[in-house]
């Protein structure tokens, strides 16, 4: 097995207590009582499935329903699934055919063909992970579409309010690809806001008003344009940290003669600003060889402030923008020395064996307002040769909440990790900065 592999980790574990079993009952084996022996040493996310020699087989989900787990079960097959919209495509369900494994749950299929639901563990309080809603799941999905859908709409207001409403001289857009979901309901929601003032202005004239006028004021637009073309079909997100840098300078590319030079405000939304890298390298540099006014880059996901542990690689705490943009903010105002307090204070915590008992890092951000670090990655991302203003919006977490109503983990943004394993793997990329090391938290 690679000794970097966590399901490595976990297969080692369960073909431990799988040997003891078959010790204790030969020929006897019994999935259900491996899994609830081994499941419970288990820290974090999981959907993970498998099949043992004498051909039973199982798919179990962890207690916190971090991860997302799906099946479905005909007289012919039983399919398990990470999203429940590749079921759907695979075999041309209805979405009510493939259910939900909940958490804690574990889904059985003995080699005669019988499946149950057992309860492995006990479940815990639902954590399901948000960036699953915003970014990693297919948006093919019907209800992640309208919960993407609704993190754009939710932001329309302030974006609104960003432009001082003058739609006349803006100019929507998005970055490709999957922000595109979430670019509809931020129209949605300025098409809201126009037809409104439509409505307004029409009943104020009263009879005063001819047809020109009239059509004049109908006719009024929400300015949307593709502004940013991707030139190659991969994903800088999961890219090979030694390749991202140069291969973000050609990943994107401009549609000209769409904005007015230095007087169109150009939007654009993307699903979630991890790094900063892509933006920095590429995209704010090819949108400025537009003119515009000014660049509003917005984020349908929150400030992106604390690492993931549980599936996705995204434990260096330098990688963070977010967390970029508060050191920094530290420094203009003399504070620097809260880092040396926060690092004392993990080393006590590591010393005693609690690390993971709470999550230091979150100190770090409490001088700052969510403003203040905003601006301060507008700043970061913004290359020093770019003239053209530059601000961030991101969603705030109250409207994550509310788009995504039943998946309330969001650890990423919070710090709030529904296990112990989340504050320590935090605690300890936070060492690993501090001491300029360049590895993982885990």
């Amino acid at each position: 097995f690679q000794s970097q592999s966590d399901l490595a980790a976990m297969m080692e574990v369960l073909h431990h207590f799988l040997v003891k079993e078959d010790e204790n009952e030969p020929g006897e084996l019994d999935i259900v009582s491996v899994l609830k022996k081994a499941v419970p040493l288990f820290d974090g996310g999981f959907h993970f499935g498998g099949i043992v020699g004498n051909g039973d087989a199982f798919l179990m989900r962890d207690a916190h329903g971090i991860r997302p787990s799906y099946y479905y079960v005909n007289d012919d097959v039983v399919v398990g699934a990470s999203e429940r919209a590749a079921i759907r495509t695979a075999f041309n369900l209805e979405e009510n055919e493939v259910q939900e494994l909940m958490p804690g749950n574990a889904l059985i299929v003995k080699a005669d063909g019988s499946v149950s639901i057992e309860q492995i563990v006990e479940p815990k309080e639902r954590k399901a992970c948000s960036f699953e809603r915003i970014y990693f799941s297919r948006g093919s999905d019907e209800k992640i579409y309208r919960e993407r859908i609704a993190l754009g709409y939710k932001l329309s207001k302030t974006i609104l309010k960003a432009v001082d409403y003058d739609l006349k001289n803006t100019i929507f857009s998005f970055i490709p690809n999957t922000a595109e979901t979430a670019f509809y309901g931020l129209i949605k929601g300025a098409e809201d806001y126009l037809n409104q003032i439509k409505i307004e202005r029409i009943l104020s004239w009263g009879k005063d008003f001819d047809e020109e006028k009239l059509t004049e004021m109908v006719n009024r637009k929400i300015r949307i344009e593709k502004i940013a073309i991707k030139d190659v079909k991969l994903r800088t997100f999961i890219t090979e940290d030694s390749s991202r840098n140069e291969m973000v300078q050609h990943v994107y590319d401009v549609t000209y003669g769409t904005v007015k030079d230095n007087i169109d405000t150009l939007v654009v939304i993307d699903d979630s600003i991890v790094r900063g890298t892509t933006l920095k390298e590429s995209i704010i540099r090819m949108l400025s060889r537009l003119k515009p006014k000014r660049i509003i880059v917005v984020s349908s996901a929150p400030q992106i402030r604390y690492p993931d542990c549980y599936g996705i690689d995204m434990s260096k705490m330098g990688d963070f923008v977010a967390f970029r943009a508060a050191v920094e903010l530290l420094k203009e105002e003399g504070k620097e020395g809260l880092l040396n307090e926060l690092l004392e204070k993990c080393k006590e915590l590591q010393r005693n064996n609690q690390l993971h008992t709470e999550n230091v890092v979150r100190h770090l951000y409490k001088p700052f307002t969510p403003q203040q670090v905003s601006d301060k990655i507008a700043q970061l991302i913004t290359a020093a040769d770019i003239t053209v203003p530059v601000d961030v919006i991101y969603q705030t977490i109250e409207d994550l909440h509310e788009a995504c109503p039943n998946n309330k983990g969001d650890w990423y943004f919070t710090g709030n990790y529904p296990t112990p394993g989340g504050n320590k793997v935090c605690n300890k990329a936070f060492m690993n900065f501090i001491e300029g090391k360049n590895v993982r938290g885990y």
